[in-house]
């Protein structure tokens, strides 16, 4: 159901029509309530719009709604409706953190206009908090997740409220789309930055030797086994540990790996002694665990395990917008790396960037910045249309006009803020744009100036 603009709240059924009939008139949604206790049910404090309530009502009059919602947050804008007259309820209000008051009998007129108003507040006061979040994040030492596509608004925005929680994480995406950039931002935006992040490749260790590699053996445990060895659970202490490919770890081994998540601790080969571990378990895979399950080729109950929190990151072709600044940033670290001058992408081959279906992803992208940085420009058209085996494939699906210009529009001014390093006044001199139209085309397309900063990304 699509929240409403509008919670309105009154115990007088005749009052609730009218003022639902008046709102719907003027194209504003609405839900009506006959009491304060179930109003509040349905909100918390991602609601985006306004709470209008009667003062006068039994049980909880409008003063307790009102203070029952400051507590919630006080960002809030409610609106109380009072009787004629009665302006020290009004006061009393306003004074306990009412956005504002209107007397019966009310002007229509000016009722719609305190509820726009009200709920633009109530926007901008969620926006800010956003950007503040961003920011926040953005200060924070370590990688970064650059990307203002929907796609990866929606990956920052499962993250971000669990880095600090130490539940188990899957990731699940193509090859190359960077699930291991993504495990190392929520280990370094962690409180267990202090301590290792240890990854492995469950599918590049050979089968006899995976189990060492995770548990640690003692000496003599097996042939060439000359001294003890700490395994990767071990060296994690504290930290985190990334599994990568977690698909090809055997299923014997599985078993293994289930029993030390359940007992956090684990047995060296060879040791009937069990060493305690404290470790965040990071895994990712490009297959469909579940459905692995389901075929026998992967345990049920590890699945679910790993699987508390389950990240889908998309692949490239689906946040084409992300391109020219994740190309400009991977241009800039080769540059630097090589110690030669990145030139920053024209228009026109941004546009063909964008074109792009990029089967191998983030990866593949990368490897074309610093062939750029290397060889040149000509190297973004070598190979063009020779399929997956080249650096760049023909696009899938087709766009309209007016969908590639908005594209364009938007690609330009992210990789004109990203050269600028998310100063306005240079972006501005750059795109010979008035601040103000700047300012509204980055509304227009989510762009925050703090995500432009230098930051490593999947």
């Amino acid at each position: 159901m699509t929240e409403p603009m509008v919670v309105f709240i009154d115990d007088d059924p005749d009052i609730r029509q009218v003022i639902a009939q008046t709102l719907m008139l003027d194209d504003i949604s609405v839900a009506c309530f006959a009491d304060g206790a179930s109003a509040l049910a349905t909100l918390d404090e991602t609601f985006s719009g306004v709470v209008l309530c009667d003062y006068n009502m039994p049980e909880m009059d409008g003063l307790a709604v009102l203070g029952a919602i400051q507590a919630m947050d006080p960002g809030i804008p409610v609106i109380l409706l009072t009787g004629e007259g009665d302006i020290s309820t009004a006061v009393t209000a306003m004074h306990q953190g009412a956005y504002d008051f209107i007397e019966k009998p009310f002007d229509h007129d000016a009722l719609i206009e305190l509820l726009r108003h009200a709920r633009e507040k109530r926007q901008l006061e969620l926006e800010n908090r956003r950007l503040k979040m961003q920011v926040k994040m953005l200060a924070r030492p370590g990688p970064k997740l650059l990307g203002s596509s929907d796609a990866m608004q929606k990956v920052i925005a499962t993250i971000n409220p669990i880095v600090e929680i130490p539940a188990n994480v899957l990731l699940w995406g193509e090859t190359g789309v960077g699930k291991d950039a993504v495990a190392r931002y929520i280990h370094e935006n962690s409180a267990r930055n202090a301590h290792n992040f240890v990854a492995i490749n469950c599918g590049a260790v050979p089968e006899n030797l995976i189990e060492s590699e995770l548990f640690g053996h003692e000496a003599g445990a097996f042939t060439g086994a000359d001294q003890r060895r700490i395994g990767k659970f071990e060296h994690a202490h504290g930290g985190t540990l990334f599994l990568d490919e977690v698909e090809s770890m055997p299923l014997a081994l599985q078993i293994k790996l289930l029993r030390v998540l359940e007992e956090r601790s684990v047995e060296r080969l060879g040791s009937n002694s069990p060493q305690a571990v404290d470790v965040r378990v990071i895994a990712a895979t490009k297959a469909d665990l579940k459905a692995l399950s389901d075929e026998g080729r992967f345990r049920l109950d590890l699945y679910y395990r790993l699987n508390v929190v389950g990240v889908s990151i998309p692949p490239l072709r689906e946040r084409k917008e992300d391109i020219p600044v994740l190309f400009h940033h991977f241009a800039l670290i080769a540059a630097a790396r090589y110690g030669r001058e990145s030139i920053p992408l024209n228009a026109a081959q941004a546009a063909h960037l964008m074109q792009q279906s990029w089967p191998g992803n983030v990866r593949e992208l990368r490897n074309l910045a610093e062939r750029y940085v290397l060889l040149g420009p000509a190297t973004l058209m070598d190979n063009d249309s020779r399929g997956a085996g080249g650096p760049l494939t023909k696009a899938a699906g087709r766009q309209t006009l007016a969908e590639m210009v908005e594209a364009f529009e938007r690609s330009a001014i992210a990789a004109a803020l990203h050269r600028c390093g998310g100063s306005i006044k240079d972006t501005m001199v750059e795109l010979g744009l008035a601040r103000k139209t700047l300012y509204d085309k980055m509304k227009r397309y989510r762009l925050d100036k703090a995500e432009f900063k230098d930051g490593d990304q999947p």
